[in-house]
């Protein structure tokens, strides 16, 4: 019988796509400590990103830009700025795959924090003026799930790429949802706020499943990039959630 040493030492060894000596799979296409450094670096740049974004959206509060923006923003259709909110996250995340070199990924990372800071100006700028509280205790809720979703990857080391199709079929269906109510004229309701969450947080299983299985080690930013959308997503339609109750 090997021991837990003797395993490691084969597993840092190991190609991809073989089984180890105790009958687990290994996707990992590297070392495991290169794997562990890659994570590690993927969610630094996860935390950056979301600092980003919160000194942005300080910010505009502060400078008072916020007022400016939102009320522009909100002289559109809001169902547009969802749309939006979509679409830029989706080629976001196209860019962020497809760019090999260093500064195009962290140009990919950095365009979508900026984007994202000003989609959400219009959302945060209701959420403090009609209802107070509600930013923070969504913030926590997203924190929260986050969290969990990340260990239950963690910790069951289960592969979630089955995920994926369902996360790419539900964003596709969404849109069309939204298309759909502006062409239409109705709205889209809590249940629709619920849907998006739950898609969100099979988006983050998925991706969280990916980043410690067989994403590119180069890839880092682009990763970050990945999870820093499906956190973004969840946050904003626990929001709206919140927001619908008040």
């Amino acid at each position: 019988m090997l021991s837990s040493e003797s395993l490691t030492h084969q597993e840092d060894r190991m190609q991809p796509g073989q089984t180890l000596p105790d009958g687990s799979f290994t996707g990992v296409p590297f070392d495991v400590n290169e794997r562990a450094t890659f994570i590690t670096r993927t969610y630094a740049h996860l935390f950056g990103a979301i600092c980003g974004f919160t000194a942005l959206e300080i910010y505009y509060f502060s400078s008072g830009l916020a007022e400016t923006m939102a009320r522009a923003m909100l002289g559109t259709s809001w169902l547009l700025v969802l749309g939006a909110f979509m679409v830029v996250g989706w080629l976001a995340s196209r860019a962020a795959m497809s760019a090999e070199t260093k500064p195009m990924q962290y140009a990919a990372l950095g365009g979508f924090v900026v984007a994202k800071s000003i989609i959400f100006v219009p959302l945060l700028y209701v959420a403090n003026s009609y209802a107070p509280g509600t930013i923070q205790s969504a913030a926590w809720v997203t924190i929260l799930g986050f969290m969990g979703l990340t260990a239950v990857a963690f910790i069951t080391k289960k592969d979630f790429s089955f995920l994926k199709g369902i996360v790419t079929f539900g964003m596709i269906a969404a849109l069309i949802g939204i298309a759909a109510s502006i062409l239409l004229g109705f709205t889209l309701g809590t249940w629709f706020s619920v849907l998006m969450i739950g898609l969100a947080g099979a988006a983050i299983l998925w991706e969280t499943s990916d980043i410690m299985r067989t994403f590119p080690q180069d890839r880092y930013v682009g990763a970050s990039l990945q999870l820093f959308a499906s956190v973004a997503l969840m946050f904003w339609y626990v929001l709206q959630l919140f927001m619908s109750r008040d």
